[in-house]
Parts: structure tokens; sequence; C-alpha cells
């Protein structure tokens, strides 16, 4: 555990906890999630913007099955130095089509995910990356899907 995440108060990892489990598909999901807590909507929402300004939440939002709806995804990497690597992780973070990056300690030191509306696109926007950060980017397209269930409390 960091420091940082011993800042964070029992309603918060509550919050982050139940929110690894989805949010309630209703009229008023978030008073509904914050009854479920034990707290008001409007103190939910305050503690959801200030997680997500400490930066414990990068984004809450629907996950979609992107190629059920015709799009395409792909799992990408790259290996970038270690003094560059904020820089680069906001170049690639910029791209509206990147879901989600992160760090691994591995020679591809970093991984993200891509989203597109055409599976065309996925190579344009590879190429748009390497452009934009100067480095070579590995696609590792999907060959089998399996379904996990992840969750880590905090």
């Amino acid at each position: 555990m960091t420091a940082a995440m011993q800042e964070l108060s029992a309603l918060d990892r509550a919050i982050i906890n139940r929110l690894q489990d989805g949010i309630p598909v209703c009229e008023a999901p978030y008073a509904e999630l914050a009854a479920e807590l034990g707290t008001d909507e409007t103190t939910l929402l305050q503690r959801l913007q200030a997680l997500k300004a400490a930066g414990y939440l990068s984004r809450i939002g629907p996950m979609y099955n992107v190629e059920r709806m015709g799009g395409a995804f792909t799992l990408a990497a790259l290996r970038v130095p270690e003094a560059r690597f904020d820089e680069v992780a906001a170049i690639v973070n910029a791209f509206p089509e990147v879901a989600h990056n992160y760090r691994r300690d591995h020679a591809f030191n970093m991984w993200f995910v891509i989203a597109v509306a055409d599976a065309a696109d996925i190579a344009r926007v590879l190429s748009r990356i390497k452009a934009a950060t100067g480095l070579e980017v590995y696609n590792f397209p999907k060959q089998e899907e399996f379904y996990l269930r992840l969750k880590f409390d905090v």
C-alpha cells in the first residue's frame, strides 16, 4: 500500500470497491449507489470528483463490446525509455482511441488498448502513435477471448 492509498477514507474505499461491480442500471444510478454505500447522492458525486482529481479514478463509463457493435480493438505495447515514460504516456493517452494505458515491469513497459469504429483504423492509429512518440508500436491483436472477473479491493 502506498502513502497515497492510505489517504483514502473508508467511504472512498467503499466507493472504489463498489464501482468495480458496475453501476446500477436504473433511472438514478448514483442515488441508488449512494444509498447502497450509506451516503447521499451529492456526497457520492463530490467524492467521485475528488477521487478523479486525485488520480485514483481515471474514468467511469460503460464497457462496450466494440466488436459486437461493428468496431474493433487491439492491445498494443511500447518499449518506452524510463526518462520519457510520463511524456509518452501523455501522448498516448491524448488519442481518443486509447481506452486505457498501464505500466508493466517488462521490456514492453507501456500497454494500452485501442478501440476503433472500423478495423482498418487500427493500423492508422498505431501509425499515428508511432509518429507522435517516435517509438515502435507493437500490435497484439486478440486471438481468443476469455472472461475473467478481476477486482482489486482497496
